[in-house]
């Protein structure tokens, strides 16, 4: 028995439900699990059916077969398949050591294939969990160099997702359009928004009374991406700036794991510049 997820998202009309259910019934699925959305502002009708179908072919046949006039865009995927991950890291191993643990614990659907790095510093976390590491200086110089073997990589080891675990370089529009709807970054998220360095010590400056964090897909407008999962913790007065960072490294840690793994159970759909999650 083949566990399915079918993902469906399409201009919204009447009859969309019965098609895809009359058809995973015609061909012996039992549907396990069934969310849908229309959105009021694009339009659009999104679901996710989670099925058990004795077989895969047969299966997606049928569906493809029974939403053929829906202009649908249409995905039939294997949901005990780890997703095919590479992760982009720097120098902070936090958000790296957290994917790995939960990925080694089996609370992540992914395969991380490779860790890749613009210093050689996390090399020893990548080996104490089995995983292949590479550094790469990256310079104004040697960046397209860089983003060239992320692309070879991403395409020569079939790379469904890339994560930057805390990777400190801005990627170039041409890497982030490659990677469109497939690359996922985290970012710390106050009000107000503190850029540039030193984001904790400025919060601290300024009293903040709640941190968090910002997970979201990679654009080529900086840190502006669709959302895909937001958290915040409440501080106060008394905690000093080495709080305040340990606090919003673990936010930025459990932020960037669930929006990994929704999308790795493919629950997250793109509507425009939004995103529509099915939990």
């Amino acid at each position: 028995m083949d566990q399915l997820v079918v993902t469906l998202d399409c201009p919204d009309r009447p009859g969309i439900v019965h098609a895809i259910t009359g058809a995973i019934v015609a061909v012996g699925g039992n549907i396990t699990e069934l969310q849908q959305f229309s959105s009021p502002d694009t339009g659009h009708f999104f679901t996710r059916v989670a099925v058990d179908a004795q077989d895969r072919v047969a299966l997606e046949r049928a569906v493809v077969d029974a939403t053929a006039g829906f202009d649908a865009h249409l995905r039939v995927d294997d949901a005990n398949r780890p997703v095919r991950t590479l992760l982009l890291a720097s120098k902070a191993g936090h958000a790296m050591n957290d994917l790995l643990f939960r990925r080694q614990g089996g609370e992540l659907p992914i395969d991380v294939v490779r860790i890749m790095a613009n210093h050689e510093v996390l090399s020893p976390m990548a080996a104490f969990y089995g995983v292949d590491f590479e550094s790469h200086a990256v310079t104004p110089e040697t960046k397209p160099d860089f983003e060239a073997r992320v692309r070879q990589v991403v395409e020569d080891e079939g790379i469904e997702l890339v994560v930057l675990a805390r990777y400190m370089q801005i990627l170039s529009p041409e890497l982030c359009d490659f990677l469109a709807w497939r690359a996922i970054n985290i970012h710390h998220s106050f009000l107000p928004g503190f850029k540039g360095a030193n984001p904790y010590r400025q919060a601290h400056t300024r009293g903040v009374k709640l941190i968090g964090a910002t997970a979201h897909f990679v654009t080529s407008d900086l840190d502006e991406g669709p959302i895909i999962e937001q958290n915040v913790v409440r501080v106060d007065h008394t905690m000093n700036v080495a709080k305040l960072m340990r606090k919003g490294q673990a936010q930025e840690s459990q932020t960037l794991a669930e929006a990994v793994r929704l999308f790795a159970e493919h629950r997250v759909l793109a509507d425009g510049d939004r995103t529509v999650i099915f939990r």
